[in-house]
């Protein structure tokens, strides 16, 4: 990135601020960036969020679920949430990344906003209201396996106590985890009052897509999100010696959940607008020369009926256990996160595609925070262009200058809410 600001005079701009953390999580092996929540990767970018916020005279706090606040308090009485004090607009998205992901997926929100808060002190917007930038922890789920968890923790989506016991793949839990790096997970959990003080919320993210693409525009006001969640299929078979076991006399969950991966696809296309994935399989012990006795993988749903969605997942858990079966295995089927399809707020949609009248409106097939907020305050989005239309992946890509457009229109949305 060339690391051209928004303006003269108005901050680094979001290249330059991405620039400052374009070397962290970097994955060797894969490619792009593997940015998990509490890795090292991801508390410096952390650091590196507390820092700039400083910078910006804005005060830091972490809340209960782990998520970082950098609060631009305005002029009225009270904090938000507080009887009698002005909600607050917020902004902001996630740091954390897939295995291998690009570097703008959550990082180019949270910069943006950064850069958003840059424009409008120069333009001297002040408010009665307080603004927030807001960094939301294991919006992937990479590591814990629940997507969206400091947002759904919040919102009371996830018990606390589920979430305390999730464990990544070294075995170690959320709460081990989450307290080596500082916080009471003691205390996770819904948090009403937070949420009562949010008048508005604002995500811009990456287009994970080819709308802006094909519509030949910078910035995209979003709709609603395809309903979606993530499955684990446990196929569970005989562990045995690769050499003394007679193909004859096997039972290898790994030929089944072979077939489960092709099943998936097979089922998925019997529905118009359907999307399964299977991204992930996991033999165990995972030996050369040892016929598994168990294989995890696990599977992606989206459609935009969620009836759909669940007519499809009891199809692939029917036909898995036939071909299980078949194997002489048995196969069990896990729900570990859904979320329904949710059509953002429509009164604060046309209210931002008035501030941004050649901004198209365009769905996507992403989750994301603003999703799980929905449901709880009003909740909009943005999505700037992305030339390649790929995402989790390091071919992901934004041009400068769609970036710094997204910005500026990122601020100018802020700016109107700002200005009840």
């Amino acid at each position: 990135m060339s690391g051209a600001g928004v303006g003269p005079g108005v901050g680094p701009g979001v290249a330059g601020l991405l620039a400052e953390v374009a070397d962290v999580g970097r994955d060797a092996t894969r490619g792009g960036y593997s940015r998990y929540v509490y890795d090292d990767a991801e508390l410096t970018l952390r650091e590196w969020f507390t820092e700039q916020a400083e910078r910006r005279s804005m005060e830091v706090e972490t809340d209960r679920n782990g998520a970082l606040w950098a609060w631009r308090h305005g002029g009225g009485p009270g904090s938000p949430g507080s009887p009698g004090a002005p909600s607050a607009v917020v902004t902001g998205s996630h740091l954390d990344s897939v295995p291998g992901g690009g570097a703008y997926d959550g990082p180019l929100g949270v910069a943006s906003a950064l850069a958003a808060v840059d424009l409008l002190d120069a333009r001297g917007v002040r408010s009665e209201r307080p603004l927030a930038v807001v960094a939301f922890p294991e919006e992937e789920g990479a590591r814990f396996g629940v997507a969206c968890l400091g947002s759904r923790l919040l919102t009371g989506a996830v018990d606390p106590d589920r979430a305390r016991g999730l464990r990544d793949a070294d075995g170690r839990t959320f709460a081990e985890v989450a307290g080596a790096a500082g916080l009471d997970v003691a205390h996770i959990g819904a948090d009403p009052r937070r949420l009562a003080g949010i008048g508005a919320f604002v995500e811009l993210h990456v287009e994970q897509g080819r709308g802006l693409v094909d519509l030949d525009r910078p910035v995209a006001v979003g709709s609603s999100v395809l309903g979606h969640g993530r499955w684990r299929l446990v196929v569970e078979g005989e562990g045995n010696h690769a050499g003394t076991t007679l193909m004859a006399d096997r039972r290898d969950p790994l030929v089944a959940a072979a077939a489960v991966v092709l099943a998936v696809r097979e089922v998925a296309a019997r529905y118009d607008d359907a999307r399964a994935t299977v991204g992930r399989l996991q033999p165990v012990p995972g030996g050369t020369n040892v016929i598994a006795s168990r294989v995890d993988l696990w599977l992606d749903a989206r459609h935009p009926d969620d009836a759909v969605t669940a007519a499809l997942v009891e199809q692939v858990h029917a036909r898995a256990q036939e071909l299980a079966a078949a194997e002489g295995c048995t196969v069990t089927l896990v729900e570990e996160s859904y979320g329904g399809t949710v059509h953002f707020d429509g009164a604060l949609r046309d209210r931002i595609r008035g501030v941004l009248p050649g901004a198209p409106v365009l769905a996507t097939g992403a989750g994301h925070d603003a999703g799980v907020l929905a449901g709880a305050v009003p909740t909009a989005m943005l999505f700037t262009r992305n030339p390649s239309g790929v995402s989790h992946s390091p071919h992901e890509h934004v041009e400068d200058v769609d970036a710094e457009a997204g910005a500026v229109a990122l601020a100018d949305v802020l700016a109107d809410l700002l200005g009840d």
